[in-house]
């Protein structure tokens, strides 16, 4: 005769909480009939119902979401299908390894006799929470295990979900942090720093994108961008528009014919047609004291240039953001650096944030303008002005800023050039040295 099935709640298996209801299913067989489920005391206001069956295929038909935990009979056989997946040898925990795989969010408890306590062992080992000895059973002690089984399966659980966790999460900042640039600008005069800060929680990638290359005549490229959107997508179509701009710029490229390749690059990977970048492109010449200037929709650069206030560079040449217009072009603006100079480029995620008691104004360009001229009157550069500007507007704003923010950073000290060059021909073997260095200072 089929054992009923009692209507219960659904509750997944070993995740109940303290004080409800527990349900135990018990697959057992036994031809002499000896084994009964002793009567289960309730502690602390929780009752523990009992379903019973008497092969796994009638189990599997009562194991449901509401049941929590699994008194398992070691002696029980395989039903037919199943013994096709056990190997040749005889395996005497094979029926528990059976309801381990059909039943994995589910406690476990191991019943078997009393001279059996290797195997009773051996099934903890392989999953089982516990185990039981039949002549030893009582019903305080099975409801005490029962309650012990259910929290520990659900410890194992959370357990494995926090492993697991750990696990991507490191996957994923070693993958983002490779995708990452490194600068190449080896035989640069120029100093270099960047800071970025993605806008989705627990991302290490965003949106923004970034690269610096020195090409082999001697002129440095820097790129800074933004994908419209927040996205795992957008991250991933910046990564591969930075590294086509790199490949493009080491092949010659520059300026509108970079661009407009580029362009082309987006509108092939993008999921949408209404995705879109702004870019923003300089090269500086191998003497420092120039480059080109183009703007793809892109707030412009800054340049702070020694005895100066900071200030932005021209802004009004500049062509549409990549990917709205499928034949636009942009001009190439030449801008005059100076000798001892210091470029800041930048995402609107760092001029987007909002300003004022009420937080109804956005900090905008000349904020920052102002804002950084500040900080580069406290002495700051480098890394630390970097740093210290995106946590000034991240103040402003009252809380963490919502958008991805990539700054990054050029400097030109002329000064320090030229004292490294004069370093150089002193060291030099067989170098004279000049007759003004041999007087003594006035």
């Amino acid at each position: 005769m089929p054992v009923p099935v009692p209507q219960q709640r659904a509750v997944p298996a070993a995740e109940t909480t303290h004080g409800a209801d527990l349900t135990l299913l018990v697959i057992e067989d036994d031809p002499a009939g000896t084994f009964t489920v002793p009567e289960l005391p309730s502690a602390a206001g929780t009752r523990v119902r009992v379903r019973t069956a008497r092969n796994l295929t009638e189990a599997g038909r009562l194991l449901t979401d509401d049941v929590d935990c699994i008194l398992l009979d070691l002696d029980l056989a395989l039903p037919t299908g199943a013994r096709a997946d056990v190997s040749a040898h005889p395996d005497e925990l094979a029926t528990l390894k059976h309801i381990l795989r059909i039943a994995p969010r589910h406690a476990v408890l191991a019943l078997t006799a009393e001279n059996d306590a290797e195997r009773a062992a051996e099934a903890v080992r392989v999953g089982a929470q516990d185990y039981l000895f039949r002549g030893e059973l009582d019903g305080r002690l099975l409801s005490r295990a029962i309650r012990y089984a259910v929290e520990r399966k659900r410890a194992d659980i959370a357990q494995h979900q926090l492993t697991e966790s750990r696990l991507r999460a490191q996957e994923n900042a070693r993958l983002e942090r490779g995708l990452l640039p490194t600068p190449l600008l080896q035989g640069s005069d120029l100093d270099f720093a960047a800071h970025y800060r993605p806008g989705r929680s627990r991302a290490l990638l965003g949106g923004d994108f970034y690269d610096t290359v020195r090409t082999p005549d001697g002129t440095v490229h820097a790129m800074i961008g933004d994908v419209c959107g927040h996205g795992p997508d957008e991250a991933a179509l910046g990564v591969e528009l930075r590294i086509a701009w790199r490949a493009l710029t080491l092949a010659g490229l520059c300026g509108d014919e970079l661009l407009s390749t580029l362009q082309q690059v987006l509108e092939h990977e993008r999921q949408s047609e209404e995705i879109f970048a702004t870019v923003c492109t300089v090269d500086i010449a191998p003497d420092g004291r120039r480059a080109g200037l183009c703007l793809a929709g892109h707030p412009a650069p800054l340049i702070a240039r020694q005895g100066r206030a900071a200030h932005l560079l021209p802004y009004e040449d500049g062509g549409p953001a990549l990917g709205l217009l499928p034949h636009a072009r942009w001009p190439r603006r030449q801008v005059q650096l100076g000798g001892s100079w210091s470029l800041m480029m930048y995402t609107d995620g760092l001029i987007e944030g909002r300003v004022g008691p009420e937080g109804t104004q956005r900090l905008g360009q000349d904020g920052m303008v102002a804002m950084v001229n500040g900080q580069l009157d406290r002495g700051l550069g480098g890394e630390a002005l970097l740093e210290a500007a995106v946590t000034q507007v991240q103040e402003l704003n009252g809380g963490e800023l919502t958008d991805d923010v990539a700054v990054l950073l050029l400097e030109r000290d002329e000064a320090r050039i030229r004292g490294r060059g004069r370093s150089a021909v002193r060291s030099r073997p067989g170098s004279a040295t000049p007759a003004s260095a041999q007087r003594p200072p006035l």
